[in-house]
């Protein structure tokens, strides 16, 4: 009995540590209410006079779009009702998810984020369920799931709408009955975790398309969030530019001082298709071609022309 409780207590420590790496790629959100900054001739200086309100660590600002994102957060956080976040990819969903679990009184205990699109379908209820040893080929071992992970916390369905329909019957039960078995076992295993789920896919088309059970819809959607394109919050984009920017910079170890102001209207007319995540990977791309402390970007990497503002 001792062998086998410091086995499950090592699979536990193992993916909550697989958990933490995950979770060192989320995107930071942030906005201002202020969207023009003191110009030094043909540069913009960085980090004057921003204003900033954060919700929590990662999520800051005051724009009208985000405020009315961070309203709904601040509502569902006490409560333990399952919250369904839609919005494009790139907007930052994961994170609106960490916020509610932060501010909720399940925040000591484990978030346990899961990508659902990243794990191979026949594999997805074992990562959900876990497996007994032997269930199935290469199960040389009982295996818990990111469900006994999260006891007690937050899990959180990253591309729900991706999961088969066989482990769809599996959530819907644990959503009404909060039970569950692994794969290959017979015993009802009680479980105690709130479900935030997350989509860039319509819902309502796959349950039409029967590839989504309306049943599930309808007990992940009770508190649903939809948070904003990128291009929809355009005066936020001084404040992401002006973040990412001192990010990258330290972390190549650059000084740069300011952003050329026609590069920086530039980027603010742009119409962002991959929203913030895509505006990150510019800004980091032209921090390692940047070879003077004035930030410019070069406007043929993007595949687009910028769209009238």
């Amino acid at each position: 009995m001792r062998a086998a409780s410091k086995e499950i207590e090592q699979e536990r420590k193992d993916l909550l540590d697989w958990g933490k790496v995950m979770a060192s790629v989320a995107v930071m959100i942030a906005d201002s209410q202020q969207t023009q900054k003191k110009l030094h001739g043909e540069n913009v200086a960085l980090g004057e006079g921003i204003p900033k309100a954060s919700l929590c660590e990662e999520i800051v600002g005051t724009s009208a779009a985000l405020q009315r994102v961070l309203s709904l957060v601040s509502k569902v956080a006490p409560t333990d009702a399952s919250v369904l976040v839609t919005g494009e990819t790139g907007t930052g969903k994961e994170l609106i998810a960490r916020a509610i679990h932060s501010k909720s009184r399940r925040s000591s205990c484990a978030f346990v984020s899961v990508n659902c699109a990243a794990i191979p379908r026949d594999l997805i209820a074992s990562e959900l369920f876990g497996h007994e040893k032997g269930s199935f080929t290469g199960a040389v071992q009982r295996r818990l799931g990111r469900f006994e992970m999260a006891e007690g916390g937050t899990i959180f369905l990253d591309e729900v709408g991706e999961l088969p329909l066989g482990t769809q019957i599996a959530l819907l039960r644990v959503l009404q009955e909060h039970e569950f078995e692994r794969v290959g076992g017979t015993r009802s295993i009680q479980t105690n975790v709130r479900v935030i789920a997350a989509t860039n896919r319509n819902l309502q088309a796959a349950i039409n398309a029967g590839t989504f059970r309306s049943d599930l819809f309808y007990r992940l959607n009770v508190f649903p969030i939809e948070i904003p394109p990128l291009r929809e919050r355009r005066a936020d984009i001084p404040v992401l530019v002006d973040y990412f920017l001192d990010r990258c910079a330290r972390n190549v170890g650059k000084n740069i001082k300011g952003i050329n102001k026609k590069s920086l209207d530039w980027l603010q007319s742009y119409p962002w298709p991959g929203n913030i995540r895509e505006l990150q990977n510019v800004i980091e791309r032209s921090v390692i071609m940047c070879e003077t402390e004035n930030f410019s970007v070069d406007e043929t990497w993007l595949p687009q022309q910028p769209a009238n503002r």
